[in-house]
């Protein structure tokens, strides 16, 4: 005999935990990515220039706004990507925060904020092992 919970937690309304983590991590790694990609145009959150090692500049001839410009279109693309891709988008998230660790590590400053982004690293990286998942249980 089953308990009413037990039948409870064969209905359709509730879900996977992991499916949960992974809307979860595939909403966030979408509007956030969206956002900050926006505000480059905008600085309202921020200033991103400072946030710019000098390295990028000297690498790159363009002024540090419009360095910042090509950033905020990088991670709209990047959110998108997320949204419509997960599994690619993911990875490409990842692999964006990675270039602004180490951005972070040249500059010599903002070592908390490289630190934040190496959990949010992770958690991308999560989200692309979720993803898979989410594509074998829908057969993608």
């Amino acid at each position: 005999m089953k308990t009413t919970s037990a039948l409870r937690a064969n209905t359709s309304t509730t879900m996977d935990p992991a499916r949960q983590a992974f809307l979860l991590l595939r909403t966030v790694f979408t509007v956030a990515p969206i956002i900050f990609g926006l505000d480059k145009f905008t600085n309202i959150l921020a200033d991103w220039t400072v946030y710019l090692a000098p390295q990028a500049t000297a690498l790159v001839p363009l002024p540090a706004q419009t360095i910042m410009y090509v950033v905020g279109v990088v991670e709209i693309l990047a959110g998108i990507a997320v949204a419509v891709r997960p599994r690619f988008g993911s990875l490409l998230v990842a692999a964006w925060l990675a270039g602004i660790i180490v951005n972070l590590l040249l500059l010599g400053s903002f070592f908390d904020v490289a630190l934040r982004d190496f959990g949010l690293l992770v958690a991308a990286l999560a989200l692309n092992r979720l993803s898979q998942r989410a594509a074998l249980q829908s057969g993608i």
